[in-house]
């Protein structure tokens, strides 16, 4: 090929390609799956990077393809006539043949490198990288169309690969794993400390957040329930907020109900609490404090009895916020 603008508009359609495909890879890795899940509502492009996203693998595998056919593709035809314009140029200058040969194939070669990696390689990277979202709608349709052409030949591709990775152990994946575990997070906030960019009340903050999960209602118990009788009147459920501090007070042996103090300050010393007390929450001991939360807010309730070993105890919002936000004012002023 020895015409010049043909070699020229080959080499940049060559460097374009490998752009889109390296775009497409590194758009598609960075991209967040929870934006495009939004944006597919409304866009038919989001919805294709959305069904990219779901098939990992097979784009990554067209992606692969396609940056090898453009490397061997300047190879074959940009690298050999850039070799043959200027070896007779440093001829010219005297250079020996064979000098000129050698000198000329190691431009070429680096000049070919250079473009393909800063153009076709480098900048289409960092543009994904810095809008993943925004590249993978932009590069999505046409992705989607080559996977649909090379799919057979992609999955001939993809299950070799796969059949190779597990052979050392590994199960291959077809999406990327998003989000962190409550663990991870909990590395990451303990190297913050160390590290100095976290203060401890803060990494103590979000370490409580993080127990959500882990912690069980049975681990943050504050002790047994504080009671009145079946029959108790206004006066005593008064007299026993006094004596023990708490504003909720559990009514009845089986403590299946329980009365606010705010709710007998009206009624008369000798009127029965039964008309405005209220069902109890009650929980096994086993269940996360992220399904007590969600228990106590769903049903207005500050106090919760967990059924433990030792028998029946009392967990309320305040043990809850104590060990969710520790240094923090939530606690006493939960109220309980």
């Amino acid at each position: 090929m020895s015409n010049p603008w043909v070699v020229v508009a080959a080499t940049v359609l060559i460097i374009a390609a490998s752009a889109f495909f390296v775009a497409v890879e590194f758009a598609t890795l960075g991209a967040k799956k929870h934006r495009l899940e939004e944006a597919a509502a409304t866009s038919r492009s989001a919805r294709a990077a959305l069904r990219s996203s779901r098939e990992l693998t097979l784009l990554l595998a067209a992606c692969q393809l396609g940056i090898t056919g453009c490397t061997l593709a300047l190879g074959a035809v940009s690298k050999p006539a850039v070799h043959h314009w200027l070896t007779p140029l440093l001829d010219a200058v005297g250079a020996p043949l064979w000098l000129a040969d050698a000198a000329a194939f190691t431009l070429a070669l680096i000049a070919m490198t250079f473009l393909h990696l800063v153009i076709g390689e480098m900048m289409p990277k960092s543009w994904a990288i810095a809008h993943p979202e925004r590249s993978a709608t932009v590069l999505a349709l046409p992705a989607r169309g080559l996977i649909a052409v090379l799919r057979p030949l992609l999955r001939l591709i993809n299950d070799a690969a796969n059949r190779l990775v597990r052979r050392v152990g590994v199960e291959p994946a077809d999406e990327v794993a998003t989000g962190q575990t409550p663990e991870g997070l909990r590395q990451l906030v303990k190297h913050s400390v160390e590290a100095g960019t976290l203060d401890g009340a803060s990494s103590e903050q979000l370490s409580g957040a993080l127990d959500l999960q882990r912690v069980r209602a049975g681990d943050i118990v504050s002790g047994p329930p504080v009671t009145v009788p079946a029959d108790a009147t206004a006066a005593d459920v008064r007299r026993v907020a006094r004596e023990s501090g708490h504003l909720r007070i559990l009514v009845g042996v089986d403590s299946k109900s329980v009365v606010h103090v705010r709710d007998s300050l009206m009624l008369p010393d000798d009127a029965p609490v039964t008309p405005v007390t209220h069902p109890v929450l009650e929980l096994p001991p086993d269940v996360p404090l992220y399904t007590v939360l969600t228990r106590m807010r769903e049903t207005s309730q500050h106090l919760a009895i967990v059924s433990t070993p030792d028998g029946r105890q009392v967990l309320t919002i305040a043990d809850l916020l104590g060990r969710v936000l520790p240094g923090t004012d939530a606690a006493a002023d939960a109220g309980v």
